[in-house]
């Protein structure tokens, strides 16, 4: 079977270009000093085909049998996950890689945003392979060491045992330690917890008055605090007992003298629930136009107590 290394060009550790570069330990180079380790064609991701000149020529002086593609990614910032993880999921998905191949992705190069990219695109087999990892060499080693991953290997089932116990932790706090043997309800807070803990999206809870949405969200908000994902307070409000001209000021706050009796600045709860998270009981009784207001201060963070002629900023759940 053929042997594919896929990986980036290090452009400091495999950069080297001066005569005693022999002297140094390049990752990218050191693949090709291993023993029991023959190559067919590396893939290479370069900015640049001149950079990596020098280190094509010394690839082809130690393995000439080896077919080097290089693949030039004109990155405008290799520290930014979005733009990076765009790249590579575009390149790879055009890329088509045969069964008789043995894919090794190289994840000792790159960024450190390279390295996870490459690691998300092999754990979602966009990239249909193994991990390599490359290290300096140790004691009487010269030619460094090397160590593959198999991302499905059963010998990795402890550490996804460890995140079951964990997720199973989650699940049972938000049941409030009560075991329960209803699939419909076990299923539903399974699927809370998962969202909970992965994401800061807004979550809409449905069901009739006092089916426990209010309980519900208390939890989810101690399990969120619990892992560190909110640090502010939990604002509650039911919005079936806000009137009139008290909705806008009660949620988005008002500035003193904006209307009769406003004599003072209030924050109002977007701006109370900063770094923290707001539940909205029965936010269907709100006006179309205070949800329009609302799903843009949840968007973007922003919004306009009433009376203000500037923008204040809130980041809540």
């Amino acid at each position: 079977m053929r042997k594919v290394v896929f990986g980036f060009f290090g452009t400091q550790l495999d950069a080297a270009t001066r005569a005693n570069r022999w002297e140094r330990w390049r990752p990218t180079v050191s693949l090709f000093q291993q023993p029991d380790l023959p190559i067919d064609r590396l893939d290479l991701v370069v900015p640049d085909a001149a950079r990596a000149a020098t280190l094509v020529a010394d690839v082809r002086l130690l393995s000439p049998e080896t077919e080097v593609v290089l693949h030039v990614l004109p990155l405008q910032n290799p520290w930014d996950f979005e733009e990076v993880y765009a790249a590579l999921h575009d390149l790879v998905r055009g890329r088509r890689f045969e069964e008789d191949e043995e894919l090794l992705v190289h994840i000792t190069t790159g960024t450190h945003v390279a390295q996870i990219c490459l690691f998300l695109l092999t754990e979602a087999r966009f990239l249909p392979g193994k991990l390599l990892q490359t290290g300096p060499p140790r004691g009487e080693r010269r030619v460094g060491t090397i160590d593959v991953i198999d991302l499905h290997l059963a010998r990795y089932d402890r550490i996804a045992q460890r995140f079951d116990r964990d997720q199973r932790a989650g699940t049972s706090f938000l049941k409030a330690g009560i075991d329960t043997r209803d699939p419909g309800y076990n299923a539903l807070i399974d699927r809370i917890e998962r969202v909970a803990v992965a994401s800061s999206a807004p979550i809409l809870l449905t069901g009739p008055t006092g089916a426990g949405k209010s309980r519900l969200a208390r939890r989810i908000y101690e399990l969120k605090r619990t892992r560190r994902q909110i640090s502010g307070p939990l604002c509650e409000v039911n919005c079936a007992t806000l009137r009139g001209d008290q909705v806008s000021s009660a949620l988005f706050g008002h500035r003193r003298g904006s209307f009769t009796g406003a004599t003072s600045d209030r924050p109002g709860l977007l701006m109370a629930a900063n770094g923290g998270m707001l539940f909205l009981d029965e936010i269907g009784e709100l006006g179309l136009d205070e949800q329009a207001m609302l799903l843009r201060a949840i968007e973007e963070g922003r919004f306009l107590p009433v009376g203000a002629d500037r923008e204040v900023e809130s980041r809540f759940q």
